[in-house]
């Protein structure tokens, strides 16, 4: 099979687009974001929608390039693109438990400590930012 470059592109612009958000969101403080029910429920929505971007072309790679006979979880597509080199190994463990914390904002397994979201997404959300440079570049190798 072969990739929908058309697809993943679309969902790298869609990225693209909410990292442009979250970044306007961002020169908020963190103080006056949680102190905000619209900012916050913003974060968490934005964050969400990149997550969700970005299993969306994980899984995508792997079921077109065939690189797994299993169907996977969305965090487990993290460690098989890494293992087929599509991503470093060190940055697909940082940030693969990302679907977690989608999956306790969107299914509310859990409550979410907002301090510590805030927190960890304003110190990590350049890591969206390598991550659609590692698919960039992967795209780009694999067209030359």
């Amino acid at each position: 099979m072969t990739l929908e470059e058309a697809f993943i592109n679309k969902k790298m612009e869609d990225i693209e687009r909410y990292l442009t958000e979250l970044k306007d969101l961002l020169k908020f403080s963190n103080k006056l974001i949680l102190s905000d029910n619209l900012k916050i429920h913003a974060q968490e929505r934005i964050f969400q929608l990149i997550v969700d971007s970005i299993t969306s072309i994980n899984q995508h790679i792997i079921k077109e390039l065939e690189l797994s006979k299993e169907p996977e979880d969305p965090q487990t597509a993290f460690y098989i693109l890494a293992e087929k080199q599509i991503l470093p190994e060190k940055f697909a463990f940082k940030v693969a438990p990302v679907v977690a914390v989608r999956n306790r904002i969107v299914h509310e397994y859990e409550s979410l400590d907002q301090d510590l979201f805030a927190k960890n997404l304003r110190e990590n959300y350049t890591d969206f930012e390598k991550y659609l440079k590692y698919i960039e570049e992967y795209l780009n190798k694999k067209s030359a």
